[in-house]
């Protein structure tokens, strides 16, 4: 199997931030599947610091993921995304870790662009509820010290 269906791409996402977190020192904790606006709950141990953590996954090597409209308000202090890509099977995955608030304002002022932003056949782009991310830099790659 070259891929996972898309309902295991999310959960293995989430095992593998979790783990990730783990071996970096923090207690992290999977939500239960009822919780749409966080997937894990993560404890700095060093200082006491306490996150909620989004996950997003995707596995086309590709920097961008989709998110939905309410990724636009759904930000605090101590939230986090975390988007994983995953590679080749026997390949670590990428981590991108981003403050919720960027996220929030990225995926808002993109969206305003493609709407200002003619189509293909110069028509006006129909508002949507679909989001992107994207970090095709890497400005966010492996920055895990935006939890500390």
């Amino acid at each position: 199997m070259d891929k996972l269906p898309k309902g295991l791409t999310g959960i293995a996402g989430e095992y593998f931030v979790a783990g990730e977190l783990s071996r970096r020192g923090y207690m992290a904790s999977i939500t239960l599947r009822n919780n749409d606006s966080i997937d894990i709950h993560a404890s700095d141990l060093a200082n006491h610091k306490i996150f909620a953590i989004q996950v997003k996954t995707n596995q086309n090597s590709v920097r961008r993921w989709p998110l939905s409209q309410k990724a636009e308000n759904l930000h605090s202090d101590n939230m986090f995304y975390i988007f994983v890509a995953f590679k080749k099977i026997d390949e670590r995955p990428e981590y991108f870790i981003v403050p919720s608030k960027d996220v929030a304002e990225q995926v808002k002022d993109g969206h305003q662009r493609w709407l200002e932003t003619p189509g293909k056949k110069g028509q006006a782009h129909k508002d949507t509820s679909m989001r992107q991310f994207w970090d095709i830099e890497g400005k966010y790659l492996e920055r895990w010290d935006f939890l500390r």
